[in-house]
């Protein structure tokens, strides 16, 4: 889609149907989830079984979506979560969605198996960046690339624990898409049958910095891809406690669906927490990350900020997280949707939205700031209505 006409998608379901003119695999492993999508599906509908309790009686003449995480100040409570080899929905992948992410003021969470090297996406940037951790089986492995990511001015580390070993994607099996990639005949086909499609994986052109979208650059996006993947490990509380001896700025951990968990991880010194199932692309039947939001902030206590991701779609949704705790979201289909679409424009827009929509719903709520969000705006007949933990049914 020509960027020029972006502004005619109105929503995110508008993006994701228009980001179907990728291969099927590709658009597949981007949208889908694991075994039946129940949690994936579920991640959504949930926010649509929370309601909103509006307040008049407000001045709202001026609004100010602006926050904070982790001390750095963002335009909204909105970040990009890390998606790996982006390079699949546009050539420009993760280049795009910093520059995106820069100019809209919020925060790029790099993934671990980025399309681009760390050090190149830093040097591209224009807004802050975190660097998301697949913890590597080899200590000397996770120690070097700790240091790459200091050296290269990352000021977070987010370390996803959720993953230690691949879920089953299904619409990735009935297309055989594996990792590292193996050329089938049933995937050839459909590069093929999408030669603007196959043009740009490889061939197509980012500039800029020295980064190009050349051979070398689809080798390099294979290699992070497989080497992350193929080198998962089970997380530890030891793996923690090493990494926060070695780190010395702020550390995340994502992938929290409990909250007996969280009181000895920040007992070690953890800054931040992603409530967050994998987009329900890990393990299915997993409850949905905002019904685990009301326990983990009651663990939690105000010892450490809590983020959510996992069926955002609108920004209700994101108001509504806030509501009850959260400090900020994070999406991740949202923006390869937009990625694409018209790169790094499509990205664009689908911040565009998202903060619109959270300005529009501050508006009408009667919350001129984000610090005006409680939960006493939001009503569930299965969450807490209040911080505390106390459950309504």
């Amino acid at each position: 889609m020509r960027p020029d006409r972006i502004a005619s998608v109105l929503n995110i379901d508008e993006m994701r149907e228009k980001a179907k003119w990728l291969p099927t695999a590709v658009f597949d492993a981007i949208d889908g989830g694991a075994g039946d999508e129940l949690t994936m599906r579920a991640n959504r509908s949930a926010y649509q079984c929370i309601w909103l309790r509006p307040r008049a009686l407000v001045d709202v003449s001026s609004i100010d979506t602006s926050t904070t995480v982790l001390g750095q100040k963002i335009s909204f409570p909105l970040m990009l979560d890390p998606c790996g080899f982006a390079r699949m929905a546009h050539s420009a992948a993760e280049i795009a969605v910093a520059r995106a992410a820069g100019s809209a003021g919020t925060v790029f969470v790099v993934s671990g198996a980025a399309s681009y090297s760390l050090e190149d996406i830093a040097k591209t940037a224009t807004g802050p960046l975190w660097y998301q951790l697949y913890v590597p089986r080899d200590r000397d492995v996770a120690e070097s690339l700790i240091e790459r990511v200091e050296k290269a001015g990352y000021p977070v580390l987010c370390v996803t624990i959720d993953t230690a070993i691949a879920g089953k994607r299904e619409r990735d099996y009935r297309n055989k898409l594996t990792v590292p990639v193996t050329m089938s005949p049933q995937l050839i086909f459909s590069a093929l049958s999408n030669p603007r499609w196959a043009v740009d994986f490889m061939l197509g052109r980012v500039g800029g910095s020295g980064v190009s979208g050349s051979y070398d650059a689809v080798r390099t996006a294979f290699w992070n891809l497989g080497n992350t993947v193929n080198h998962l490990k089970s997380v530890t509380v030891d793996d923690i406690r090493w990494i926060r001896e070695r780190w010395k700025g702020k550390l995340v951990l994502k992938g929290i669906m409990r909250g007996d968990e969280c009181p000895q991880l920040i007992d070690l010194g953890v800054d931040g927490l992603v409530v967050s199932n994998h987009g329900g692309r890990n393990l299915d039947c997993v409850r949905p990350a905002i019904t685990v939001l009301p326990e983990v902030i009651s663990a939690v206590a105000g010892r450490a900020e809590v983020f959510i991701d996992g069926g955002i779609r609108r920004g209700t949704d994101v108001v509504k997280a806030l509501a009850f705790g959260a400090r900020a979201c994070l999406v991740g289909r949202p923006y390869m949707f937009g990625l694409a679409v018209a790169g790094e424009a499509g990205v664009a827009r689908v911040l565009e939205i998202f903060r619109t929509e959270v300005e529009q719903t501050m508006g009408l709520l009667g919350c001129p700031t984000v610090a005006d969000i409680d939960s006493s705006f939001v009503f569930s007949e299965h969450l807490a209505e209040e911080a505390d933990g106390r459950w309504l049914h």
